[in-house]
């Protein structure tokens, strides 16, 4: 591609991207993908031989744009905005046309000198004392650009260590490097996964002091703490002046303050009282590739003493150094790469493009879709506010359990017409919405909460239906359970349940059982106990049917099926012995019943038993 072709190709791509801008609300805002989708479409390896500009861009739309999650979509309520705007790409885009490597003064001075001076005017907008800006006359601290707010903690921390480790040898300068690391302790919030905060995920100036007071008293050596403003759960913000306050007792101590999505917001005056306590930090960082309209990645860090951070991260062979090494400053001593895009370009476009008041305007703005949708949540007294919206983030749910809260929002995001994720409040799930799209309106907003409440209809709906259906399950569970354990009861203990049983009387059972079964001519002839005094070796509920058989209204025609013995038991009344309320009778020591053989298969010959009830029938 030479130039020729690349004004071609560059006018063709700014207009694939205004498209694409311009039309996001078409498009679903997360892909219907599963892991994997893309190596089915893509070759197992590099083309050899050069291919077609336009197919390349065929394969973008088809392929690539499938599986993209449209982060700048109207829809997109997830995490923190990424910040976007057309004076960052095309910053970035010049950046990356001039290709140079910023690692020291000397390999690009504008490079250097634009990003200290772009640094110390948004350091100024912020409200940062004066010992954070690099150009400030007698000022020792300065700005720099680094890739993420978590690679900001880092060089801080390890700036904080290599201080720690300073003082602990000059105390101890026989004992091992190893030994005195691991005395080392650093804090930070639950938040960020340590220490325990307040009910509105503040970490306090008490809490600290105490835990550092313990650590201490155990021989360990105290060197960092973190703090953040605007936590990514809730948008919670640390009691900086508290943990500031405390920290005068522990010298030495190196304080962090993270605040990478709130800090953008402190270039409103109205907002800069939530910096309260920032003169007492050795560090700050925020993001203005999240809340300030420029591309990732452009997370700003200040320091308070840039010499004891370039102490720690020193990079300085020979062929890196130049003549102005004392004059000027090397990026490279600031972080953790050694190699540096050209990054102030955007973020200098943005500020210039913008200004000020442009962005204090855009910033507000989303403060009042928020407070717009955190309005509407509060109107529905089906749902709560998790959080205090202070910026752009306002984390609800619906009252009820955890479990109720992830299926609502698992729903809504497998729709694919929101976009949200969760985070953990006091130990609680909770749906974070955030204000995100730099163009978003109050319909955007209406927009979402109507779908909502549309899934959350939706779900209550079928929750109430389901537990209707597990009452009626658990009720018919408990009935059968209930009629199981009446007849083991009964079983164990009739009388209780039937006066009947209790009057006829339960006959008595002992281990020494007769045979069942005696020979009288051609016929089996098989027992049954009918005296309550006489042992027998049918089971008490057995011989309880044929013992109330006497009783015309219960015990007429008793059938008894045994499958096991292939055996049919008829029960028929002895005349002499009916009535109401009469009893076996103790003359009678044993009623005969008689078998008689049913013609059936060769192979089985089942009996068919009939207890006798006339006088011909019983050989007595």
């Amino acid at each position: 591609m030479d130039s020729t072709e690349f004004r071609k190709r560059g006018m063709e791509m700014v207009e694939y991207i205004c498209t694409y801008l311009e039309t996001l609300n078409e498009r679903r805002v997360t892909p219907s993908v599963e892991p994997g989708y893309l190596r089915h479409l893509l070759p197992s390896e590099a083309p050899h031989e050069p291919e077609d500009w336009d197919q390349i861009m065929s394969d973008v739309e088809d392929k690539i744009m499938p599986g993209v999650t449209h982060w700048q979509h109207p829809r997109f309520h997830a995490y923190f905005p990424a910040g976007n705007s057309f004076p960052s790409i095309l910053g970035d885009m010049l950046g990356d046309g001039i290709g140079c490597i910023g690692f020291s003064w000397a390999a690009s001075p504008a490079c250097t000198e634009l990003e200290t001076i772009v640094l110390d005017w948004l350091g100024k907008a912020i409200g940062l004392q004066d010992h954070f800006l690099a150009l400030k006359e007698g000022s020792t601290g300065g700005g720099v650009i680094q890739t993420s707010a978590s690679e900001c903690v880092l060089v801080t921390m390890l700036a904080a260590r290599a201080q720690a480790l300073k003082r602990l040898k000059a105390q101890h300068p026989f004992v091992e490097e190893g030994h005195l690391l691991c005395k080392l302790m650093a804090y930070c919030s639950k938040e960020a996964h340590i220490l325990e905060p307040d009910e509105n995920a503040s970490l306090r100036g008490q809490t600290i002091y105490e835990a550092m007071e313990e650590d201490e008293l155990q021989g360990l050596v105290l060197f960092f703490v973190s703090t953040t403003l605007g936590t990514t759960g809730s948008c919670a913000f640390d009691n900086l002046p508290e943990i500031g306050k405390q920290l005068e007792r522990f010298p030495g101590v190196w304080l962090h303050v993270d605040a990478a999505y709130a800090g953008n917001s402190f270039i409103c005056p109205e907002l800069k009282p939530l910096l309260k306590g920032i003169e007492y930090a050795d560090s700050f960082n925020t993001n203005p590739n999240k809340w300030l309209l420029t591309n990732f990645d452009c997370s700003t860090l200040w320091v308070r003493d840039r010499i004891r951070l370039t102490s720690a991260l020193v990079v300085d062979p020979l062929y890196l150094k130049h003549g102005y090494s004392d004059a000027a400053i090397d990026y490279r001593h600031w972080g953790v790469p050694l190699s540096r895009r050209f990054r102030s370009l955007k973020l200098w476009f943005v500020l210039r493009s913008y200004g000020i008041s442009g962005l204090q305007h855009y910033i507000r703005h989303h403060i009042k879709l928020a407070k717009r949708f955190e309005e509407l949540v509060l109107k529905d007294k089906r749902f709560e506010i998790c959080n205090q919206v202070k910026l752009g983030l306002v984390c609800f749910r619906l009252k009820g359990s955890d479990k109720l809260n992830e299926k609502l929002l698992s729903i809504i995001n497998e729709s694919g017409k929101l976009h949200m994720v969760p985070a953990s409040v006091n130990e609680r799930y909770i749906i974070r919405f955030c204000a995100v799209a730099q163009n978003a309106t109050a319909e955007d907003i209406d927009y979402a909460w109507d779908i909502i409440v549309d899934f959350a209809n939706e779900l209550l709906e079928k929750e109430q239906h389901d537990e209707l259906s597990d009452i009626i399950n658990r009720k018919k569970q408990d009935t059968l359970a209930q009629k199981r354990s009446f007849f083991v009861r009964m079983v164990s203990d009739p009388k209780i349940y039937n006066p009947a049983i209790n009057k006829a009387g339960t006959p008595k059972l002992s281990m020494e059982l007769p045979s069942p079964v005696v020979s009288r001519g051609n016929a089996p002839i098989i027992r049954t106990q009918s005296s309550v005094d006489h042992n027998s070796w049918i089971s008490w509920p057995l011989a309880f049917l044929f013992n109330s058989g006497n009783n015309e209204d219960k015990g007429n025609n008793v059938s008894l099926r045994f499958r096991h013995l292939e055996t049919n038991v008829r029960h028929s009344s002895s005349r002499r012995n009916s009535g109401a309320g009469s009893s076996p009778s103790p003359e009678n020591e044993l009623d005969i019943v008689s078998a008689q053989q049913e013609q059936r298969s060769p192979r089985r010959s089942p009996m068919v038993m009939r207890k006798a009830s006339s006088s011909r029938d019983n050989p007595n």
